[in-house]
């Protein structure tokens, strides 16, 4: 089983949980920007959570599929679309071989998650199947997507496979999505694909409750930095109550943020020191800058602030242009918050044991 690249959108590229391990030698974690997007996709096509699947950016590939296959698409920004038709996002679904996946454009969020059963399988190199583009390791060739490019799948679960036999069987099937085929295509599809021309949706699905809302102008819950008091009290008062624009020059690695400028009592140098996701550090000239999944291990800057980990999904969803406000909370309220949604996932598992 395999993924043709026919198009490979703005940046695509594999993407699973992260590289860890390595931080003390300087290799940094990455993987994808959007974990709870992605491990729910993964949990929704029977995989293991930390399965290689593919990070789509602002605008999605046009993929087409070797062989039949089990898939999920979750996130926000992109809509996709099956041989022209609608998939919802979030959901289970059963697809032909030669479907074509491709996406069109949703407000909220910029990045989307497609897993397939059995995960991309691509080389591991040091415990992940990243893409670290800055060094060329990891995912395809170290490098984002490009057409002509044909992605390995792995061999499916037991889960995964019974759930494909129910759906190719019209069992546990919510709605079909049916190709609209000239002649041309009819005798295409025949040849290559027995005949096959529908992909069914599965009918079990996440409860609302879990599926994020992407606002395009977020609240980004954060508690104080190591050096949070060493701001001024007019710095402290301006992050928590003023706009903040991500700018263009934002990636992987970081966020830029163009607002109110933000200053120390007194400068003074500091000693690098651990920094990780959503480190939120003020250079001199007062710019604030969020790093992001492939941020470097170590960094020197003041860190003011730190966006809690239940929040880094909705922080990595806002696009450049997006305005957003932080909000101080407790390091408990952040505990509480990871803790349920750490719970919510669990639920879900419990869940898709029993469909």
């Amino acid at each position: 089983m395999s993924l043709l690249i026919m198009k490979p959108g703005l940046l695509t590229t594999v993407q699973d949980l992260g590289r860890y391990g390595y931080q003390q030698y300087g290799v940094i974690a990455g993987g994808a920007m959007d974990s709870y997007a992605m491990r729910m996709a993964n949990l929704l096509v029977g995989n293991e959570e930390q399965a290689a699947g593919l990070e789509m950016t602002v605008l999605g590939p046009e993929i087409t599929f070797a062989a039949p296959a089990l898939i999920a698409v979750c996130g926000g920004g992109l809509a996709p679309l099956l041989d022209g038709q609608p998939l919802p996002l979030w959901r289970t679904a059963h697809v032909p071989k030669g479907a074509r996946l491709h996406f069109g454009r949703l407000p909220g969020g910029c990045r989307a998650y497609l897993a397939v059963a059995g995960g991309i399988d691509v080389p591991v190199q040091l415990n992940s199947r990243s893409t670290y583009l800055r060094a060329g390791i990891g995912g395809h060739q170290g490098r984002a997507l490009r057409s002509g490019d044909v992605l390995p799948v792995g061999t499916s679960s037991g889960r995964a496979a019974a759930w494909a036999e129910r759906l190719t069987r019209g069992r546990g099937t919510g709605r079909v999505v049916r190709e609209p085929m000239n002649n041309r295509q009819l005798e295409e599809r025949s040849a290559g694909n027995s005949g096959a021309e529908a992909a069914a949706i599965a009918a079990w699905y996440p409860v609302p409750a879990m599926i994020p809302d992407y606002p395009q102008a977020p609240v980004i819950r954060v508690i104080e930095g190591e050096e949070y008091e060493m701001f001024s009290s007019e710095s402290r008062r301006r992050f928590q109550s003023e706009p903040y624009t991500i700018l263009p020059e934002s990636d992987r690695m970081g966020y830029r943020l163009s607002g109110s400028p933000l200053s120390l009592v007194q400068e003074q140098s500091l000693a690098s020191a651990a920094v990780t996701f959503g480190t939120i550090q003020v250079p001199a000239e007062g710019a604030p800058i969020i790093l992001m999944a492939d941020r470097q291990t170590t960094g020197g800057y003041p860190k003011l602030a730190q966006v809690i980990t239940a929040d880094l999904p909705l922080l990595a969803q806002a696009s450049p242009g997006s305005r957003v406000r932080f909000r101080l909370v407790t390091l408990r309220e952040a505990q509480e918050q990871l803790l349920q949604r750490e719970l919510e996932l669990h639920r879900l598992r419990l869940v898709l044991q029993h469909v």
